[in-house]
């Protein structure tokens, strides 16, 4: 830059800027509770995605991380992989669990025990994360038909991306671990417009057909090979408040989906209701009501018995 571009820069106005900069810093020590003397260290979102795509790479080897995997060298590749990504868990676990419980994460002890508990129970669910995303490729190459080979749906299939960072963050949440299950599936919500929270509970064979705007809520619970189409909303019809307005956290609010379960696009099913076995819901379908197993539910009928019962089913 110039002398005379700098000479004509904007001053900073110190004076203006101090009281701004000291509200904004006291709002930051506010919001995270800083413990007396100590300190709060969050979770880095960086690091998290980073640990997600070294699983990957172990649950996919050759696929992602190096394309170079051959028989001699896949058991090392997959043992570094996986011993430098469940290092990266326990640390970003110790972090997650010293900023929920406000400790500082230098100096808590039970942190690092939980950290080091949970990154040892979740090794031990690899093997099963890795069979469930296998049968999702297989679900996937079996129900759609513009997919030629399996290796396509697991490059470049949303669907296939998305349930597969869900199905090891419910595992992480199913453990108790704060924070890192939701910036799991929130990225891969950002990356594909799929948002399935960390806390549903999914059977084998899940497919996810396109996939933009697909929304299953917490408590969900689907059963095994189950397909949904975009714009499927698996939500909450409702939900009570306690008595200072705010709302009840942990209850069950969301549908039961049976196995062999199809849900065509649009379609929208709120409440603990229950989809029954082997049923078919219809494309932009709304449901407030659960139905029977084996069920083939349209538009027209969802306005006949609406019309039939005086208002909503």
């Amino acid at each position: 830059m110039s002398d005379s571009r700098q000479a004509r820069a904007p001053a900073v106005d110190t004076v203006a800027l101090a009281p701004v900069v000291d509200s904004l810093c006291r709002e930051a020590t506010l919001n995270a509770a800083f413990p007396p003397g100590g300190k709060v260290t969050l979770p880095s979102r960086e690091a998290v995605i980073g640990i997600v795509e070294d699983l990957r790479a172990v649950l996919f080897p050759g696929y992602f991380g190096t394309s170079d995997v051959h028989d001699e060298s896949l058991h090392y590749f997959v043992g570094a992989t996986l011993a430098r990504a469940l290092r990266a868990l326990e640390e970003q676990v110790r972090r997650g669990v010293a900023f929920n419980d406000r400790h500082d994460v230098e100096t808590c002890d039970h942190c690092a025990d939980t950290a080091r508990a949970v990154t040892r129970a979740f090794l031990g669910r690899v093997p099963e994360i890795r069979r469930l995303v296998a049968s999702d490729v297989e679900a996937a190459y079996e129900g759609d038909p513009a997919l030629k080979t399996r290796d396509e749906a697991i490059f470049a299939y949303p669907g296939m991306f998305a349930i597969t960072n869900q199905r090891i963050a419910h595992e992480l949440h199913v453990l108790g671990v704060p924070l890192i299950p939701r910036i799991i599936t929130e990225h891969a919500h950002t990356i594909t417009g799929i948002d399935i929270h960390p806390g549903a509970a999914i059977g084998e064979r899940f497919f996810i057909d396109h996939g933009t705007g697909v929304v299953i809520g917490e408590t969900s619970r689907i059963g095994d090979r189950v397909r949904v189409y975009q714009g499927v909303t698996l939500g909450a019809k409702s939900f009570p408040l306690d008595e200072k307005g705010n709302p009840i956290k942990g209850i069950d609010r969301h549908p039961i989906v049976e196995d062999d379960v199809v849900i065509y696009a649009g379609a929208t099913i709120l409440g603990r209701v229950v989809i029954g076995k082997g049923s078919s819901i219809g494309g932009n379908v709304w449901l407030t009501t659960g139905v029977p197993p084996g069920s083939r539910i349209t538009q027209a009928e969802v306005r006949e018995q609406r019309y039939s019962h005086g208002g909503g089913i």
